[in-house]
């Protein structure tokens, strides 16, 4: 199956309101179950423009279907190859845009996540973007896995891995943590914070390497 590839270059063209929406309904609405939501979606992309390796030298082909959860026979999960095409080119109008906002402006960059209004306090959820950046950094293991081991970053990857990880081997703790909606809001910002901190440490990086 052949796919466009991701090309940072071409200009920013964000996803309208009404665009994001209707690329929900459609991955939603697929069979597979392993379809992501636009907020898993944008995890994932996060992660991907994060990893050491660069997102723009990978395949299309072996990290875009994963956004619909796999390529079957007959172009399922979809009902026509233009109904993939055209999903894959938003997917692609999305990763390039969230490119930009953390290349030219990240201060003011927000994730896709969850918020509800309690008791006039706005509550963020990131559980299901939490879990898309987790299969982001699952398509570069070799590139993430020392980010995870670092004793530093580690811990500030910790809420990202508290949210969207394996609840089988939470603590009660954990799982008691996970219950109270104040806990989950307060996760969930580190957990947007982090990825400034994973930039900031690639942007010195690179600029180090310059």
């Amino acid at each position: 199956m052949d796919y466009p590839q991701y090309d940072p270059s071409l200009p920013d063209r964000p996803l309208s309101d009404d665009e994001l929406g209707k690329l929900d309904e459609t991955l939603l609405s697929l069979p597979s179950e392993a379809a992501m939501n636009v907020e898993a979606l944008d995890g994932y992309l996060t992660a991907l423009l994060l990893a050491p390796t660069p997102v723009a030298s990978l395949p299309a082909a072996q990290w875009l279907p994963v956004v619909w959860g796999g390529d079957g026979p007959d172009g399922k999960p979809f009902p026509s190859n233009r109904k993939r095409k055209d999903t894959a080119v938003l997917v692609l109008r999305h990763l390039n845009n969230i490119a930009t906002r953390l290349r030219e402006a990240p201060d003011d960059w927000e994730p896709v996540v969850s918020v509800a209004e309690v008791k006039g306090q706005e509550l963020v959820d990131a559980e299901d973007w939490c879990i898309g950046f987790l299969q982001g950094a699952a398509q570069d293991p070799d590139g993430w896995g020392p980010l995870f081991d670092d004793p530093a970053l580690g811990d500030v990857l910790a809420p990202i891995v508290l949210l969207g990880g394996d609840e089988a081997g939470l603590s009660d703790a954990e799982r008691q943590r996970l219950e109270d909606p104040q806990a989950r809001d307060e996760l969930s910002r580190a957990a947007v914070d982090a990825v400034l901190v994973l930039l900031e440490l690639r942007q010195g990086r690179t600029a180090a390497e310059g």
